[in-house]
């Protein structure tokens, strides 16, 4: 077996352990949340506690993850979390379970998260050979689809058989596993700015980062069309379990539903790009799954039917991994390795802000207006922004196969 695939074999598991824990927390806080306060502030709270440090870690924890050994970087984000997670364990079995902890801890998960996710993202090419990094994403995508479908059902009926302390360890049991897996068994050597001195300050690493943005029109291009994208997409991710609830009708079962419809896409989708691998231009998979996603945004609109309704969010998630896995590899693809990590804490920063801040737009309008008209709106909206996409000379060129320029 060849080296590269023990190792991403290792990595991915390890990843994929530490994230199933991650996961069941994540959820078990989430309703344990909503059953004791039942308040649509606390919920808000929670995820801004859950996002915000994340969004101001990102570019910094990219410049770290082209300085340092990025293998020792997910090591340390990954027992950050699990020393956290222990230590409110811990105090939960005390008997002091204030929510405002809960609150804290939503932020140091995310303080991890955003150490992490820069560093897998630069990692993957230092492992996988160029020509198999669409399978590979494609496969990541697929299993992180199949942990978003388990946890919340796993994660429920723990709440029902074990007390919140017990799945707290869990998560401290998985990210052990996973810090040993990556320790032990998984050797990679540190890529070459890391292994260099560094003679130059965080900031002008940071700068040099956006220098590099600057200088590539495609990876302009490719931000801004991110930066709107996202916006657009906020109603469709964040409004539709209140628009279900609203028009038709209550019941915990819809919710579950549209949850469990819209991660079997996911796998699905994860499946078919990892076979599949896209079309030959990485931007035209691109556009498809876009346009994907601006007929289904728009449909979720018009349909009056629930399980029609289903089908069309089965599809959306379909279209999910169409996208993200073609983007994840063009930036592994395009961009030095020395600035991998900095261009994915870029990347990072417009994806966990955009959504909230469309949320921030849209959500106070969704009490005014049917969540059915805003649907339809941005539907339409990322519909013209995707043909805009397709149309990009530069970013056609840059989506081109790579073997035409490297041979």
């Amino acid at each position: 077996m060849e080296d590269w695939k023990k190792n991403i074999i290792l990595f991915l598991s390890s990843q994929t352990i530490s994230l199933f824990g991650s996961s069941l927390v994540q959820y078990a806080i989430l309703w344990h949340i909503t059953l004791t306060t039942e308040s649509g502030v606390m919920m808000t709270l929670f995820i801004i506690c859950g996002f915000i440090p994340t969004f101001i870690l990102s570019p910094i924890a990219g410049v770290w993850a082209d300085r340092y050994n990025r293998k020792m970087l997910i090591i340390l984000s990954d027992g950050l979390i699990a020393i956290a997670t222990l230590i409110l364990a811990i105090v939960f079995l005390m008997g002091y379970d204030a929510i405002w902890l809960l609150f804290v801890m939503a932020a140091v998960r995310a303080i991890g998260t955003g150490i992490q996710t820069p560093a897998v993202g630069a990692i993957l090419p230092q492992i996988v050979p160029k020509d198999k990094l669409t399978k590979v994403n494609g496969t990541n995508g697929s299993l992180q689809a199949i942990i978003m479908f388990v946890s919340p059902l796993v994660s429920a009926a723990l709440l029902t058989m074990a007390s919140i302390e017990m799945i707290f360890m869990i998560d401290v049991i998985t990210a052990a596993i996973a810090i040993l897996t990556l320790l032990v068994f998984f050797n990679i050597p540190v890529h070459e700015k890391a292994s260099e001195k560094q003679t130059t300050s965080y900031f002008d690493d940071f700068k040099k980062g956006l220098t590099y943005i600057n200088n590539h029109d495609f990876l302009k291009i490719f931000f801004l069309f991110f930066a709107f994208f996202f916006v657009l997409m906020a109603p469709a991710a964040f409004l539709t379990p209140l628009q279900v609830t609203r028009s038709f009708g209550e019941g915990v079962w819809r919710l579950t539903a549209i949850e469990i419809a819209f991660s079997i896409g996911m796998m699905a989708g994860g499946g078919i790009i990892a076979s599949w691998g896209g079309f030959q231009n990485k931007v035209y998979t691109m556009t498809f799954a876009s346009l994907l996603m601006g007929a289904c945004t728009f449909a979720l609109g018009i349909v009056p039917v629930f399980w029609i309704y289903l089908i069309c969010m089965a599809v959306f998630g379909v279209a999910i991994p169409l996208f993200n896995t073609p983007t994840m590899v063009l930036l592994q693809e395009r961009v030095e390795e020395n600035y991998l990590g900095r261009i994915f804490g870029v990347f990072g920063m417009i994806s966990t802000s955009m959504m909230p801040i469309g949320m921030l737009i849209f959500g106070p309008i969704a009490d005014i207006i049917k969540i059915e008209w805003l649907l339809i709106g941005t539907g339409l909206l990322i519909l013209i922004l995707a043909i805009f996409l397709g149309r990009n000379k530069i970013l056609i060129e840059t989506g081109k196969p790579m073997k035409e320029d490297s041979n």
